[in-house]
């Protein structure tokens, strides 16, 4: 459904979000979340995590096709892919 830079983007959102309430209960960074989006189609999600989960040994998972159909559509309205 989203391209790994949109789960990236979107993951850091969350983030500074949740760190932004300043609720007592949260570590003060790196909090721990999990996302599941849910699309119209029955095989179309995506699980979104922090971006500090991830490193060399362990980078986030890429689905091709996310990564061909996101390229596909900025060409086609002529915007560039955030990043």
């Amino acid at each position: 459904m989203f391209s790994a830079a949109e789960k990236k983007q979107i993951a850091g959102e969350i983030e500074k979000t949740l760190l932004r309430l300043g609720h007592p209960e949260m570590p003060k960074e790196k909090p721990v979340f999990k996302i599941h989006v849910d699309d119209k189609e029955l095989w179309s999600w995506a699980d979104i995590e922090p971006n500090w989960k991830y490193g060399d040994s362990n980078p986030p998972s890429v689905n091709p096709w996310n990564e061909i159909a996101r390229g596909e559509m900025a060409k086609k309205d002529n915007k560039p892919l955030r990043s």
